[in-house]
C-alpha cells in the first residue's frame, strides 16, 4: 500500500539516537520515548503505555526542540506533526 506523504520518513540508524524527550510543561518531569521514524513535518513516537499526552507539547530530539501537535494515537505509538 503506497501512501502519499508531503515528506519522506526515515528511521533513525547509525549514530542517530532513537531516544527523545517529551516536554509537557517546564515544571513537569520529561517523558522518555523512542523515535520510530521522522521527517521534516512530523514523527512517529513510541511511548510507555498509560502515559496520556496533551494535544500540544515539545519534543527534544537530536539536540533540537520542536513544538508538536498530536495527530493520531494507536496503542503505544503516536503520530505528531511539527
Amino acid at each position: 500500500m503506497k501512501q502519499d506523504r508531503r515528506f519522506n520518513r526515515v528511521r533513525p540508524s547509525g549514530n542517530v539516537s532513537r531516544t527523545a524527550s517529551i516536554i509537557i510543561d517546564p515544571k513537569s518531569p520529561v517523558i522518555g520515548c523512542n523515535v520510530v521514524d521522522y521527517s521534516a513535518g512530523g514523527a512517529c513516537l513510541e511511548l510507555t503505555p498509560g502515559k496520556p499526552l496533551p494535544n500540544r507539547f515539545e519534543l527534544l530530539y537530536a539536540g533540537s526542540k520542536k513544538k508538536c501537535r498530536l495527530v493520531w494515537a494507536k496503542g503505544p505509538r503516536v503520530g505528531v506533526s511539527f
